[in-house]
């Protein structure tokens, strides 16, 4: 709908502080989107690529082809056919096609679908690259929600067509009750004195280890109540993930 290859049903879209469909050609203007995967022209080389695609918008001149390319890595593979390259390389190809236009925001579709590890971190540090050096936002559609955690700074979750929950996603993270991991001796004792505690959850205890859930504001509290009691605490962090946060708003019904 942004990209305006859809119809709202109802509603407004608002870019850059203007109207999407009474100011079309000039809000798309600045907006670059490339949905589920880019196609290029497979016995052409990446440059002759750029060349065609890029003058469908502007005029576009070798030196900018040539930076779009040193930009996402591919500089030394300009004159190679497409067909000779990676998954991986034709995403990034397709990020140096949308960065021809010098777009202010840049639409990506599960960017790193079908990538392996390596592709998956290529295309992570080119998103952070694209919004740290070129101040660009990145709008990323995606169902990896660890891709989230690791690059957006704000998030929202849609369910059934719904926006649930939008905002920052380390204030998002942070609201919820979160399980920490605790190495602690002795450990029968540890966990005796943390049960006596209403603002604790023990949840499984083993191997010196034990799981509760508690307040993040309180973590430090819980755990100079341990030394204060004569318990040794080796170790304490939070299993919080992006994956428990999504699971639990979308199986419930409250908007946050």
């Amino acid at each position: 709908m942004i990209l305006t290859l859809l119809m709202p049903t109802t509603g407004s879209i608002e870019i850059f502080g203007k109207e999407l469909h009474k100011n079309r050609s000039a809000v798309l203007s600045r907006v670059c989107g490339i949905v589920e995967k880019p196609d290029f022209y497979l016995y052409l080389s990446a440059y002759k690529n750029l060349e065609i695609l890029g003058s469908l918008t502007k005029r576009v001149r070798s030196g900018e082809i040539m930076e779009a390319l040193d930009a996402v890595g591919l500089k030394a593979r300009a004159l190679d056919k497409v067909k000779t390259f990676s998954h991986g390389m034709k995403q990034r190809l397709g990020l140096a096609q949308a960065l021809l236009t010098g777009p202010e925001m840049i639409i990506l579709d599960e960017p790193t679908a079908g990538l392996d590890p390596q592709g998956m971190k290529e295309v992570r540090e080119l998103i952070k690259m694209l919004s740290q050096e070129k101040a660009m936002t990145v709008f990323l559609s995606t169902h990896l929600l660890s891709e989230v955690e690791l690059v957006a700074t704000r998030m929202a979750v849609i369910n059934h067509g719904e926006m649930i929950a939008q905002g920052a996603v380390s204030e998002l993270l942070e609201r919820e009750q979160t399980e920490y991991s605790i190495h602690v001796s002795p450990h029968r004792a540890a966990v005796k004195l943390m049960k006596g505690l209403a603002w604790v959850s023990v949840l499984s205890a083993a191997n010196g280890k034990i799981a509760v859930h508690v307040d993040p504001s309180r973590s430090s509290e819980l755990i100079k109540f341990l030394v204060t009691h004569d318990i040794e605490v080796f170790s304490c962090y939070p299993h919080r993930t992006l994956e428990d946060f999504f699971l639990k708003i979308t199986e419930g019904t409250s908007k946050i």
